[in-house]
């Protein structure tokens, strides 16, 4: 049975200590930065230091050294409540809490130039974002295969590369639409 008093957030960075290595909290804000910032909330440097507290605490992790050189693992406790969350914890169903959806629910409110300026700023954003995230995909190239630690990863990144081309898709629609005046 997973702890019940961890966020989700908790346990994400545990999951990034699965990989075969020890990381700083430094080194693993890096790695939320250039993975979960993909598909859940890249948590704030003294964010990542305080789960660490608390995960240390709970024996989930080991901290080896003191000071700027401390490092962190997931210990076998960790991975066996890791696992716990992952099979007996739900799911759940994904919250849309976009802020392009709000300003666009609220476009009445400014001018039809205003609400084009927004979506293909949004475009342009999610070009970046793709451009980003293919990079991050090209480097798992290689050790994706299965059986190999890289394999999950692969997966969630092509995941994201068909998401935010989804969006992207949807957003150049909408802009004609508005374009169109429909």
């Amino acid at each position: 049975m997973p702890r019940q008093d961890l966020p989700i957030t908790s346990y994400a960075l545990l999951g990034l200590l699965t990989f075969g290595d020890e990381l700083t909290g430094y080194e693993l804000k890096q790695r939320a930065d250039m993975t979960l910032r993909f598909y859940w909330v890249s948590p704030a440097m003294s964010q990542v230091y305080s789960e660490l507290a608390r995960l240390t605490e709970a024996g989930l992790v080991h901290k080896l050294g003191e000071g700027r050189g401390t490092t962190y693992r997931i210990t076998a406790h960790g991975r066996r409540d890791l696992a716990a969350w992952m099979r007996e914890t739900p799911a759940g169903f994904q919250v849309l809490k976009h802020p392009v959806a709000l300003r666009l629910l609220l476009g009445h409110l400014v001018d039809t130039d205003d609400t084009l300026a927004m979506l293909r700023s949004h475009l342009t954003a999610l070009e970046e974002e793709l451009s980003a995230l293919r990079e991050v995909r090209e480097s798992l190239r290689g050790a994706d295969h299965d059986g190999e630690v890289f394999r999950h990863p692969a997966l969630v990144a092509d995941w994201g590369l068909d998401y935010l081309g989804a969006e992207r898709e949807i957003v150049a629609r909408l802009v004609k639409r508005v374009e169109a005046g429909e």
